[in-house]
C-alpha cells in the first residue's frame, strides 16, 4: 500500500524515530510502513494521521 508517511514525516522535521515514539512502535515499524511492507491496523493508521496532522484518506493511496 502505497503512503506519503516519509514526506509527512519530513514536513515535520521528524525522524522515524521520533514518529515511532508519537504512536508508540519500533521504528522498524515505521520503516516498513514507509516503505509499503506493512499495512497498519486501522488503530495504528489512525495514530499515525493524527501524529501527522492529516487524515486516513490522504496518508494511504488504497
Amino acid at each position: 500500500m502505497n503512503n506519503k508517511i516519509k514526506e509527512l514525516r519530513q514536513q515535520y522535521n521528524l525522524t522515524q524515530e521520533d514518529l515511532a515514539r508519537k504512536v508508540g512502535v519500533r521504528r522498524e515499524t515505521i520503516v516498513f510502513l514507509e516503505k509499503g511492507k506493512y499495512n497498519p491496523s486501522l488503530q495504528l493508521a489512525h495514530d499515525v494521521a493524527k501524529a501527522l496532522k492529516t487524515t486516513i484518506d490522504d496518508l494511504f493511496v488504497f
